[in-house]
């Protein structure tokens, strides 16, 4: 389970930056509701994740899948184009996602 409110606490902030872009600076009603709301299932899902592993663990694959599916969604949505570098820089975020995942033994915490 925990595993699965890490992805919705992911989705949700996902949900919540892309419509934080779409609110053009908090003056789109709809976008401010779904922003707000996005973001309070985000961390009600983060707090449960936190009860299982530990915080830097959780907020590094957090984080790192956050900014790699915004950066996606900016991309298909807002025509926000990224260049090589950032490409890169994007891979190696998803390279110590996996990294984590795998090898850490840090993960969980009893």
């Amino acid at each position: 389970m925990v595993y699965l409110y890490l992805c919705l606490s992911i989705i949700a902030e996902v949900i919540g930056t892309a419509a934080l872009n779409a609110s053009e600076q908090f003056t789109k009603p709809i976008p401010i509701i779904i922003t707000i709301v996005s973001y309070g299932i985000t961390f009600v899902f983060l707090s449960l994740v936190l009860k299982t592993m530990s915080m830097g663990t959780v907020y590094g694959i957090w984080g790192g899948l956050g900014i790699v599916l915004v950066t996606l969604v900016g991309y298909v949505w807002f025509d926000q184009k990224i260049d090589l570098a950032a490409a890169i820089g994007l891979g190696l975020i998803i390279a110590g996602v996996v990294i984590i995942n795998l090898f850490s033994k840090t993960l969980m915490r009893f």
